[in-house]
């Protein structure tokens, strides 16, 4: 039976009851210290944004990432100053953090694109000072487009295409982590790092996400050891193999990843950022797809882990 709105809040109602430590008391979601447990809007671009908020905040999760490309309900150019000021209101008033901005762009592109895409980069990076609260402002972090088999001939054209960048970003103020992705030309750890430490900026820095090198057979240990000391963010998702022998994306916690180890690897490797949640459109573009039940679910399958890490206060 699909899922309806209605099944969805009773879902969520039902899971927050039985969480007495996590019922979205801001106290209790800043007990971690140190990793901060966030969910990526990437995956509610059907929720209005206010609502989506409170849903997280309720929830228990410590922070969101806001989804601003183009069209989407946190792109800068639907958010007015007003809307921004009231954005950076709601959260303060549901304490909820704001560690990151998703963005996705191509970074080795033609002239007028690659132009376009420093305009586009001055902009939000003007929407994260906007939103910064009383911290440092969230970071921007995008893919880099292309394919895997183009690395070896587009990696210097994406050195200098990233030292424009970072001009921005210093100028800005504002950190660029950029995302090795399976179907990219940067795919891989021993690239992401090489790339980042080409460019040699505090500005210019790295997300992890197992789930792109899980895929290309890769082991999570060697992965995160390589890239920590470049990493300012971490997305989470997992991989399963579907009935006609494909793999997809899933939500955290549905795959084979090791979570308990994966944190412990982050505490280890003295990691201060956030983990944050994100739903793949593989996932969310899936008939009966719901927001509200795959954030819950991707909280409840991690809980456990970050409680094992000595991430989370115990009931």
């Amino acid at each position: 039976m699909p899922i309806t709105r209605r099944s969805a809040l009773a879902c969520l109602g039902a899971g927050l009851a039985a969480w007495p430590t996590f019922s979205g008391a801001a106290e209790t979601r800043r007990t971690a210290p140190g990793i901060a447990f966030a969910f990526s809007l990437y995956g509610m671009r059907t929720l209005p944004l206010t609502r989506a908020l409170r849903v997280c905040a309720d929830i228990g999760y410590s922070g969101v990432e806001l989804a601003c490309m183009t069209g989407w309900p946190c792109d800068p150019a639907a958010l007015a100053a007003a809307d921004r000021a009231s954005l950076r209101r709601q959260l303060d008033d549901l304490s909820l953090d704001l560690p990151c901005l998703m963005e996705n762009w191509k970074l080795v592109a033609p002239a007028e694109a690659h132009r376009a895409n420093l305009d586009r980069l001055q902009v939000v990076a003007e929407l994260a000072q906007d939103l910064r609260g009383d911290g440092s402002p969230p970071l921007i972090e995008t893919v880099l487009g292309g394919r895997p088999e183009e690395w070896p001939t587009v990696r210097d054209a994406m050195v200098l295409a990233l030292g424009d960048w970072e001009r921005v970003a210093e100028k800005s103020k504002v950190v660029i982590a950029i995302k090795a992705h399976v179907s990219g030309a940067l795919h891989r750890p021993e690239d992401a790092l090489w790339l980042v430490r080409q460019i040699n900026s505090p500005w210019i820095k790295l997300v992890f996400d197992f789930s792109h090198f899980e895929r290309q057979g890769l082991e999570l240990r060697p992965s995160l050891r390589q890239m920590l000391p470049e990493t300012v963010f971490v997305h989470v998702k997992d991989n399963v193999t579907t009935a006609d022998g494909k793999t997809e994306f899933a939500l955290p916690g549905d795959g084979k990843t090791n979570y308990n180890d994966y944190l412990r690897q982050l505490v280890d490797g003295n990691y201060h950022g956030s983990v944050c949640v994100e739903v793949s459109a593989q996932v969310s573009s899936k008939p009966g797809y719901n927001p509200i039940v795959a954030a819950e679910r991707s909280y409840l399958n991690l809980r456990g882990a970050f409680e094992q890490a000595g991430l989370r206060a115990r009931a």
